[in-house]
């Protein structure tokens, strides 16, 4: 879905553990979750579209559920503008369960493009709804890190805050089901996409 002139975007900019995020939502879902380059004030950004403001408050109390560690699946209308393929990646991404991983390439067999996986790698870089869109979950097929819009440094804390969450709360992983990246952090072997 593509925000028109009619549907102007309500946004607020919150504080976070990775820094200050903006938040974005138009009557029809939040369209977008950036981290603010510089520290921007951490005020509400009230717009004239109730159901706008309404997708923020939620997105904002399940922000803060999520870095508590209490919440691990967001439960919000998300609409992300993008092409048909970007979509689709999108949507793959939300199939990588809490607390692990999947590469480039696994992603790009999810979404049937088994030798796209630089397409797909992107896609991921243009996911305009962070942390939501789970991109932070994609590493490099070697396990190494590799690249993340927000940064490496915050990549990085989400993925060992999931981890650390997932096992303060008593999820093991068994390791003959899963692979583990270089930062020790588990490799999904299911991904399904949710249609």
């Amino acid at each position: 879905m593509v925000a028109g002139a009619e549907d102007d975007i309500a946004q607020r900019y919150v504080a976070s553990p990775v820094g200050t995020l903006r938040l974005q939502a138009i009557t029809a879902g939040v369209v977008g979750l950036s981290f603010a380059g510089v520290a921007a004030p951490c005020a509400r950004g009230y717009h004239s579209h109730n159901q706008a403001n309404t997708w923020l408050d939620r997105l904002e109390q399940q922000l803060h559920e999520y870095f508590q560690g209490s919440l691990h699946y967001f439960d919000l209308p998300l609409a992300p503008a993008g092409t048909a393929f970007q979509q689709q990646v999108w949507q793959a991404l939300c199939s990588i369960p809490y607390a692990e991983t999947c590469s480039y390439r696994d992603l790009a067999e999810q979404v049937q493009r088994p030798k796209g996986f630089q397409a797909v790698g992107q896609a991921n870089s243009r996911n305009p709804i962070a942390i939501v869109i789970p991109c932070h979950r994609v590493i490099q097929h070697d396990g190494s890190l590799g690249g993340y819009a927000g940064g490496s440094e915050r990549k990085m804390w989400l993925l060992a805050h999931e981890l650390k969450m997932h096992k303060q709360q008593g999820h093991e992983h068994n390791e003959d089901e899963h692979a583990k990246s270089k930062f020790n952090i588990p490799v999904s072997s299911h991904l399904k996409c949710v249609r």
